[in-house]
């Protein structure tokens, strides 16, 4: 009879997944038989059962009770006899099983729940996706999707699915009060064809007497919501089939994977350019984009919607104007998978020219290249050639490699420049002609050793000469004479300032002392020219306006600062010219020996093999000089690139503040721990960006900045020092986990750069202000602006600040939360989760 009961335990926890009941064999104590964690369903504080696992509002009683008539349902329809013959005379009422399965629901719960964590928004994301995703397949006939606008969008609970997808991205806590948007009613619009999409819209022009004027169309909420379920019904039906030269919206692909490949696994390639596009959506791309639809979906509805969204100019398809996968707001919810569509036709004919041009173009034996057997068996069969041939060198000695990030295009190419023009020339017309883009024809190519290197995706790619034991030994040689040089640099400066200044305090002893009659000298100069001083004036003055004669004669002013005019002016002439002549020779020698070029000192190494041809290395570059420029921009830095207040932020809370400079340097250590030149990158973080934030804070509360150090401690350690940045404990710890993250599923937040806001206003009780991310409904307590710093031509640099904001948004007042704000400068939000139209 027992037996039962764990026939119906089993049904029980077939029928929910996430309610699961392994039973023990028949004989177990009861105790045993549930060693597993229940979530309730009916506490509306926690998280739904299928987004979280575990949690602290577990109803026990009512899950026992329900548990206790379960079991007494079956007892009482099989025979008594046989249940006490396996338990005797003992006999249990319905509250005795209840209190015993409450209390082995407690006990169960308490062990496992010590071991389980929360999912990660990602997790629920994939998750809420993958339940779309289900019935994106279920549609799936004779080689086509059909019905998906009908069958998946216009669904209710996809909406409701699609909106806890928008609020993940916004994070939002799912549990919170969010919007009461009537999802059965816009599924019912859509279905039938009446859901207006120019009445859920909102434009945003650009203001100001001497700006462009410019105007950016936005979607509600609605639309929104509408946007994201075709989005992902779009990447359930493409994305599987998108090319390998894709890193955009593929699953452990995004702007890092692509430079990686760059650096690792292109063997040697002579020439490599990028192809700059540009061209707004028109009606012929998207009449190409909709009948190469037709091939996979067929829904008229789906492709009607679309042209709407066209029409009414909420789609946002810009192929390039700025970098995409930015969090830019001007960058539409469906312009991503829409793009990579249209594109993925680039990607095909890359292929097929790329195939052409390898098995076409030969070369002789002399410059002949290593491939891999594969392809040159490959190359074999296509050119009918005979194993003899093959075998004796005739083989393709053209490579053609590609890397697309959404509509930022590198090649690498191995072969003759000839060659690569061609082929070159070839892919601009099948974009112009074919798919109707416009091509930058500046764009040159350049030689793979070139010291300029390429720009793409926001990083400076070149290749350099890898250094072998005897070139490590050079530079290692180098450094120590440059830092000796340095260092002698630094003992002459400072010993020159330091009797420079003791020049100036004897002048003003002279001076004194022409002033007392008993030490007063009638012959001195001093004494002569006494006879223009005023009556009256006092000591000190008498000596700047003898000092300021002085510097007008000698003409101070090309000296720059007072250090460099002891130094030249005062204390140079004056030292012995032997000593001059040895000090300045030493220099001369030191700078041209770190100056020379590495091959000519390494052939006088002895041992040195110089017949050797030298082997050289990809690497990736952060352009060191943008970022200064861009520090600079910003307030960070004064011209001479030291650390100086934010003057910006100063009304901003002494959290936001750190939280602010802390995004910058999240971002820059996410972006740049895989570039070669990453160390200079963290001295920038200790000397600028850290010292800007204490002189911020010190302006702010008007305090000396040591003081401020020791007052912020803890919240400074967010922004390392000198010494703990070179810990690569210390840097992994800023990092958060959430990082590691599905490139498509958090597209736009991985790279969006950091924005800056100033205090607007205080919000109060009669003006009261929620939050404007989308899904929040949290009230604010400060109304933020939002400023537009720059605007970079694309391609453009990646900075760690947004590059290009839509003009439209410059000034613009947004209120935020407190947690939004943190997450926006953190980089855990971008601009395109805030509603911008909540305030017009």
């Amino acid at each position: 009879m027992l037996a039962k009961s764990h026939r119906l335990l089993r049904k029980l926890s077939r029928a929910d997944s996430n309610f699961l009941l392994p039973v023990t064999s028949i004989g177990s104590s009861p105790r045993r038989l549930l060693p597993v964690t229940f979530y309730s369903t009916r506490d509306p504080n926690q998280l739904p059962t299928e987004y979280c696992e575990g949690g602290d509002g577990i109803r026990k009683v009512p899950l026992a009770k329900s548990l206790a008539n379960l079991l007494e349902e079956s007892l009482n329809s099989t025979d008594k006899a046989g249940l006490e013959s396996y338990h005797g005379d003992e006999r249990s009422d319905k509250t005795d099983l209840a209190k015993n399965l409450a209390s082995l629901v407690q006990e169960s719960y308490g062990v496992p729940n010590k071991e389980s964590k929360q999912k990660t928004r990602v997790e629920i994301r994939r998750f809420l996706e993958m339940r779309i995703k289900k019935k994106v397949k279920a549609q799936y006939r004779n080689g086509k999707y059909h019905n998906l606008m009908m069958k998946v969008i216009a669904d209710p609970t996809t909406l409701k699915d699609t909106y806890d997808c928008i609020r993940l991205t916004s994070n939002v806590d799912l549990t919170s009060d969010g919007d009461d948007l009537p999802f059965l009613a816009i599924a019912e619009e859509l279905a039938n064809r009446n859901f207006n999409v120019g009445a859920h819209t909102y434009s945003m022009r650009s203001k100001g007497p001497k700006v462009k004027k410019e105007e950016l169309v936005l979607p509600e909420l609605k639309l929104r919501v509408v946007q994201e379920a075709i989005r992902i019904v779009l990447e359930v039906v493409y994305r599987p089939h998108f090319s390998r030269i894709s890193h955009s919206l593929r699953s452990n692909r995004d702007h890092w994977s692509a430079l990686k490949y760059i650096c690792k696994e292109i063997p040697d390639p002579d020439w490599w350019f990028t192809l700059p596009i540009n061209k707004n959506l028109d009606d012929r791309i998207l009449g190409k984009l909709l009948s190469s639809m037709e091939d996979k979906i067929d829904d008229p509805g789906l492709c009607d919607i679309i042209k709407d969204m066209f029409k009414a100019r909420v789609l946002n398809v810009e192929f390039g104007s700025f970098p995409k996968g930015h969090g830019l707001p001007q960058e539409g919810v469906l312009s991503p998978i829409l793009m990579n569509m249209y594109l993925d036709l680039f990607d095909r004919e890359v292929y097929r020219m790329s195939m052409h041009y390898e098995t076409s173009h030969t070369l002789g034996s002399e410059e002949q290249k290593l491939h891999s057997k594969l392809r040159g068996w490959f190359r074999k069969q296509i050119s009918g050639s005979s194993l003899q041939q093959h075998d004796s060198g005739k083989d393709s000695g053209v490579r053609v490699h590609c890397f697309r990030f959404m509509d930022e295009i590198f090649f690498a190419f191995s072969g003759s420049k000839e060659v690569a023009l061609a082929f070159k020339s070839e892919i601009e017309g099948f974009l112009k002609n074919s798919l109707y883009l416009e091509v930058d024809d500046k764009a040159d190519i350049l030689a793979s050793n070139d010291p300029r290197g390429v720009k793409f995706l926001g990083t400076l790619i070149r290749r350099r000469m890898k250094e072998t034991p005897a070139l490590r030994a050079v530079h290692k040689l180098k450094d120590k004479v440059k830092i000796f040089a340095e260092q002698k640099q630094e003992s002459w400066d400072a010993g020159a300032l330091r009797i420079g200044k003791k020049w100036l305090a004897h002048g003003l002893k002279k001076v004194k002392e022409s002033e007392i009659k008993q030490l007063a000298d009638r012959s001195s100069i001093l004494h002569q020219i006494s006879y223009y001083r005023r009556s009256g004036m006092k000591t000190d003055h008498w000596y700047k306006v003898l000092l300021k004669i002085w510097m007008q004669h000698v003409n101070a002013k090309s000296a720059g600062n007072e250090e460099k005019l002891l130094t030249k002016l005062v204390v140079e002439p004056a030292l012995p010219q032997e000593l001059r002549d040895a000090y300045f020779e030493f220099q001369k020698r030191a700078k041209e020996y770190v100056d020379s070029e590495t091959s000519s000192t390494l052939a006088l190494l002895t041992g040195s093999n110089s017949s050797l041809e030298p082997l050289f290395i990809t690497e990736t570059v952060v352009p060191l000089n943008v970022l200064m420029k861009r520090l600079h921009r910003y307030g960070l830095t004064n011209r001479e690139g030291y650390g100086r207040p934010c003057y910006v932020l100063i009304l901003l809370d002494h959290n936001q503040i750190i939280d602010w400079f802390t995004g910058i340097l999240h971002r820059w250590l996410r972006w740049y721990r895989g570039c070669s030149n990453f160390n200079e990158v963290k001295h920038i973080i200790c000397d600028q960006v850290r010292m800007s934030c204490i002189r911020t804070l010190a302006v702010k509360y008007r305090i000396h900045e040591a003081d401020i150090e020791k007052k912020f401690d803890s919240q400074l350690s967010k922004i390392p020092s000198t010494q703990d940045i070179e810990l690569e404990e210390a840097i992994t710890e800023l990092i958060s986990p959430e990082y590691n993250f599905d490139g498509a599923l958090m597209y736009g937040i991985q790279y969006s750069g950091l924005c800056l806001l100033s205090l607007a206003r205080m919000v109060s009780e009669s003006r009261p202000c929620y939050c404007f991310v989308l899904g929040c409904s949290a009230s604010v307590s400060c109304v933020y602006s939002l400023h537009v710093m720059e605007r970079q031509k694309f391609p453009a640099w990646k900075t760690g600040f947004s590059s290009c904001i839509h003009p439209s948004l410059h000034r613009r007042r947004i209120g935020l939360c407190k947690k939004h704000v943190k997450d926006l400068f953190l980089g855990n939000i971008s601009l395109q989760s805030i509603g911008f139209g909540t305030w017009r």
